[in-house]
């Protein structure tokens, strides 16, 4: 089976395509703090949107640690990412922000809570960010959320390298 071309509305976040792998680590004052290994992929079917899931597992316990899955989707004004994202926790996040190119090797994408909800158990979570960088095939991401009582608070920082993309030019 042929992955069909890139929708033109969603050709400017091309350059996520693939799959992307590396560590990061992460703290809250909550938790411990800890390391993690990740892996992220980044997929098309034509339509105008990146479907997207991501794994991380203890960098070393090797126990899974956390998964989320959604879409990525470009706003018609071609500027501003939609990221709506599932967590197994009870919460789902629907984020959006500006993404900016200094060249076609150059992204960042500033992402900001516009909703979130809970399930009746969930933990409450108020608002959360995104931060990632895209340079010269390195995804560097950092996310803060405020949380069960605690403002605003850095919480991850990983560094992703691509494996391969799975159709980066259409």
């Amino acid at each position: 089976m042929t992955t069909p071309p890139i929708h033109p509305g969603i050709e400017p976040l091309a350059f996520l395509l693939g799959t992307w792998a590396g560590e990061g680590s992460g703290s809250y004052p909550t938790i411990e703090p800890f390391p993690y290994r990740e892996s992220i992929s980044f997929t098309q079917n034509g339509k105008p949107f990146l479907a997207y899931q991501q794994r991380t597992m203890h960098a070393t316990e090797h126990r899974p640690l956390h998964a989320e899955t959604g879409y990525w989707r470009l706003a018609p004004d071609g500027t501003t990412v939609e990221l709506v994202l599932a967590h197994p926790f009870g919460v789902v996040e629907v984020l959006s922000g500006p993404i900016t190119s200094n060249a076609e090797t150059h992204h960042r994408i500033e992402l900001t809570s516009a909703s979130l909800a809970g399930t009746p158990t969930a933990k409450e979570v108020r608002r959360t960010t995104r931060m990632i960088t895209i340079a010269d095939g390195v995804l560097t991401y950092d996310v803060a959320m405020e949380a069960v009582g605690v403002p605003l608070t850095h919480h991850l920082h990983a560094v992703l390298h691509c494996e391969g993309a799975t159709n980066p030019s259409g």
